[in-house]
């Protein structure tokens, strides 16, 4: 500091240099040049560390009101460097301890932390041990999925044991994944083989129409249906697939042998099938009922039958199912709008039959319209509560389902209406 020109209690000018005094163990150093008089270069030094202890207060403050404390040491270790080298003039002292003393009660804060990240981590291990072990493979992922959500979302632990317990914990679950995959693949291996089974009986089967010899095809017909029967199962929707074409090829069979021999076959249906034919019967005989709200009642009650009737996937008919379920639907809204009717126009059983199509078709087309502008909410609320989980979004879907078959079902009726008046006309 020999020959300055200027001194200040931090700073000082020499040679129309500025320099920063040394402080701790750091030496003196530049800091900038003279552009106008020495003082003003000194005062403007000595202005900018109000920005030093601005930035310091800052982040103090920060630290304070943060709920993740401990993301701050870095920008704390940044922010100390960035001290060391700022031109200013000032005690650049005080900054620094307190520096020292939030980065002490971070490193505090960040350690206990880690030890109870270590504790959380090391019981979640634990836990993913006992979903791994659940025999049901559904159950077990979903647990073992909920369990791993929970690890990524608890925080680092020291690095000592950082390695340990990601070992661990990738350890469990790479087993875990890697006998679930063993497991479907061997399960995949016996359907496989299984369809195999299945559709070499079906070949063996096509192949009977082919032999003159029926008595002895006959015969290897009831053995071909003893193996089927012995196969054991496989998915529904690809058992539908090839037990259809097993049956067309046997169906050809018993036809040529039955033709051949003389033989009236008495084709025999599953009681289920038989009740549900007969619910159904009922269900339109019910739609032509004069009194369509005493119908929608014992509607009501074949519905509850209907759905008590357990059949085998393979013997369901679904286009029986949907003529059934249309029949209901049609009872349904024909027996709401008599109700409205019924209570609007009390004469109304005493207009011309025109009169009355004219009066339902425009009931209708209220109703019709006040339904679609319903529906068109409930899309938009459904839409925006689906989570992505198979079961709750099913339930949602569901019922939005329930409503678009509600306006489908009034929009066919609307129309039979507006025929029927066009056929008065």
């Amino acid at each position: 500091m020999e020959n300055a020109t200027l001194m200040d209690e931090y700073g000082y000018v020499k040679d129309g240099k500025v320099f920063l005094k040394g402080y701790l163990e750091y030496p003196d150093r530049q800091i900038g040049e003279v552009k106008r008089t020495e003082q003003e270069a000194i005062d403007y030094f000595k202005n900018r560390f109000t920005i030093a202890e601005s930035k310091v207060a800052q982040l103090e403050e920060e630290v304070a009101e943060a709920q993740n404390k401990g993301s701050y040491l870095t920008k704390l270790m940044q922010l100390r460097r960035k001290l060391i080298g700022f031109d200013a003039i000032g005690d650049f002292i005080p900054l620094l301890e307190r520096l020292d003393k939030a980065e002490a009660y971070l490193t505090d804060l960040i350690y206990s932390n880690q030890l109870k990240n270590l504790e959380i981590k090391r019981a979640l291990i634990e836990d993913a041990k006992t979903a791994a072990a659940i025999e049901d493979w559904q159950k077990a992922t979903d647990e073992i999925q909920e369990v791993k959500a929970k690890w990524i979302r608890t925080g680092p632990v020291d690095k000592e044991y950082q390695e340990e317990v990601e070992t661990a914990f990738q350890g469990v679950l790479d087993d875990f994944f890697q006998r679930r995959r063993d497991f479907f693949a061997e399960q995949n291996r016996v359907i496989q083989e299984r369809i195999d089974a299945y559709e070499r009986l079906i070949k063996q089967t096509k192949q009977l129409n082919w032999g003159n010899d029926l008595d002895a095809s006959y015969q290897k017909a009831r053995d071909i249906r003893q193996a089927w029967n012995t196969i054991g199962e496989v998915p529904p929707k690809k058992f539908f697939k090839i037990n259809k074409a097993y049956r067309h090829f046997l169906k050809l069979f018993y036809d040529k042998y039955n033709a051949a021999k003389g033989i009236e076959p008495k084709v025999k249906v599953d009681p289920r099938v038989l009740e549900q034919q007969k619910l159904l019967a009922q269900a339109e005989s019910l739609l032509k009922n004069e009194n369509i709200v005493v119908a929608a009642e014992q509607a009501k009650v074949l519905l509850s039958k209907w759905k008590d009737i357990k059949i085998p996937f393979k013997l369901v008919d679904k286009d029986m199912a949907e003529k059934f379920r249309s029949t209901c639907d049609k009872i349904f809204e024909l027996s709401y709008l008599a109700r409205v009717i019924h209570r609007k126009y009390p004469a109304f059983e005493l207009k011309s039959e025109e009169e009355q199509l004219r009066t339902q078709i425009r009931e209708m087309e209220w109703l019709v319209k006040r339904e679609r502008s319903d529906l068109e909410l409930a899309t938009q609320s459904t839409e925006s509560m689906l989570t992505g989980d198979e079961e709750q979004d099913k339930q949602l879907l569901g019922k939005l389902n329930i409503q678009k078959r509600k306006v489908a079902m009034k929009d066919r009726i609307l129309r039979e209406f507006q025929r029927k008046l066009d056929s008065l006309s």
